[in-house]
């Protein structure tokens, strides 16, 4: 039996899909009559942050997911109590940017906390592997989404900052990996997508996908920033991403590395192959 945390989200939902049908999965969340997850998948209530609450989810588990956002601070209590219930292994959501100071990771200022779920593995006595990945494929539709659905121009911040976006289908299948074979234990597994790509090579991409002429403007950093607060971003979230993209506009963040690909067996998916498979998140409704 594997349970998995955050199975409400986006990786959880892969990751669901991605083990359902091969092995017993248990999934915990505080509102199981609208998970909506596969057919297959066990749903039993619990707050991943209120550890108690997790008995019933955890007795009789083999392994457990544990995702940096859902347990949020209570990782190491969740570990101990999966420990003493009888889990053999626990696999880590954390992210690249783990070791850095944590006012610079601008996730955690929304919520993850990646260094404590990595510790929480990595000190548990248990089998344990923590996966960091690089920056979402999908991180491009939260940027960029409505502007694209609004036209073909693009503003945005430092258009030659790169990094190596990876599909979040190929993460939900490195985390499956982890969960169930034995050669990866007592890892930290550092995954990138297969390419770096600069902002505006991304966007040119998104446009070759919807076979439109988009085209990226740069924007000055500080304008830029006020306007993501007033549109709803916390402001010391924006500034940690302002700050993560200055320091990488001459050097790419997080470099391609062959990891992944020999975790799967096979070549990354590109991002181009993502834009394709997203067009219509792009597209106008109606």
């Amino acid at each position: 039996m594997i349970v998995l945390t955050g199975a409400t989200g986006l990786i959880g939902r892969l990751l669901a899909a991605e083990l359902v049908g091969s092995h017993e999965v248990r999934v915990v969340t505080r509102s199981p009559r609208t998970a909506g997850l596969p057919a297959g998948v066990e749903v039993v209530e619990g707050d991943p942050q209120r550890p108690g609450t997790l008995v019933d989810a955890l007795r009789g588990a083999d392994a457990l997911f544990l995702h940096s956002r859902a347990v949020g601070d209570a990782a190491h209590d969740v570990v101990a109590l999966a420990r003493d219930l009888g889990v053999c292994r626990v696999v880590a959501l954390a992210a690249a940017n783990v070791d850095d100071p944590l006012d610079a990771q601008p996730s955690r200022l929304r919520g993850d906390r990646n260094k404590e779920a990595d510790d929480a593995v990595a000190t548990s006595g248990l089998d344990w592997v923590s996966l960091r990945p690089s920056s979402f494929a999908g991180n491009a539709l939260t940027a960029w989404g409505g502007q694209i659905r609004a036209g073909n121009d693009v503003r945005y911040v430092y258009a030659g900052f790169e990094e190596s976006p990876l599909d979040e289908r190929d993460l939900a299948a490195a985390l499956a990996e982890s969960l169930t074979r034995d050669e990866l234990l007592g890892r930290r597994i550092d995954l990138t997508g297969p390419e770096s790509l600069s902002h505006r090579e991304m966007v040119r991409q998104i446009g070759v996908a919807l076979r439109r002429p988009l085209r990226f403007h740069e924007v000055p950093a500080e304008p830029a920033a006020r306007g993501m607060v007033a549109g709803g971003l916390p402001e010391p979230f924006v500034a940690a991403m302002m700050t993560r993209y200055a320091a990488h506009r001459t050097r790419p963040q997080f470099p391609p590395t062959p990891e992944l690909e020999k975790l799967l067996g096979r070549p990354p998916r590109t991002f181009a192959e993502w834009a394709t498979d997203h067009v219509a998140d792009f597209e106008a409704a109606g």
